[in-house]
């Protein structure tokens, strides 16, 4: 005989329907609260005075909008970052690249073999170091990059459609002073 039906509480399961059976356990009062409920609930927390969490939500706010909006391009926010440094005059070097993105050098190492794999970017021996290489955009890079930008540039105005521009400079102008304090 299938143990499965031999077991009485799994037969009770094959007798009623799961609504009646998770009622009659008791499992919807563990199951989620609506977000609303729940977001309102912990808006109230003294957390939302911390600036290193607003930071993080803003952050992720940002993050989430940014890679809807390059995704069109096949592209997140780390591998568009990667795209832009790499589009300039700088020829940053991967370890550069991963110093100014604060990621870890092996994160960098798959961004740009990832790039480098649509031929968006390519790795060149630097002029001044024969023993290290740097990381130049493609035209084709060159030419998502400047596509994406528009992308990347919507979704950014989107999330601060709130603020006046006085406000965005002043906050720009904020960040800059935390990502660069030795500037």
């Amino acid at each position: 005989m299938n143990s499965f039906v031999s077991h009485p509480l799994k037969t009770q399961l094959l007798r009623k329907s799961i609504i009646p059976f998770v009622y009659e356990l008791g499992y919807h009062r563990v199951m989620p609260k609506p977000v609303e409920t729940v977001a309102a609930g912990l808006r109230a927390s003294t957390l939302v005075d911390d600036v290193s969490f607003l930071l993080a939500r803003a952050n992720a706010i940002a993050l989430a909008a940014g890679n809807a909006a390059l995704a069109a391009h096949g592209l997140k926010a780390r591998s568009y970052s990667v795209l832009v440094l790499t589009s300039g005059e700088a020829r940053p070097s991967q370890r550069e690249l991963a110093e100014f993105l604060r990621l870890d050098p092996s994160q960098v190492v798959s961004l740009v073999d990832e790039l480098q794999s649509r031929h968006l970017v390519e790795r060149r021996p630097d002029p001044n170091d024969r023993r290290a290489n740097v990381v130049v955009a493609t035209d084709a890079g060159r030419t998502l990059v400047a596509a994406a930008r528009e992308s990347a540039q919507a979704a950014e105005e989107s999330v601060h459609a709130q603020l006046s521009p006085d406000q965005r400079e002043t906050l720009a102008a904020l960040l800059r002073a935390l990502a660069f304090p030795e500037d």
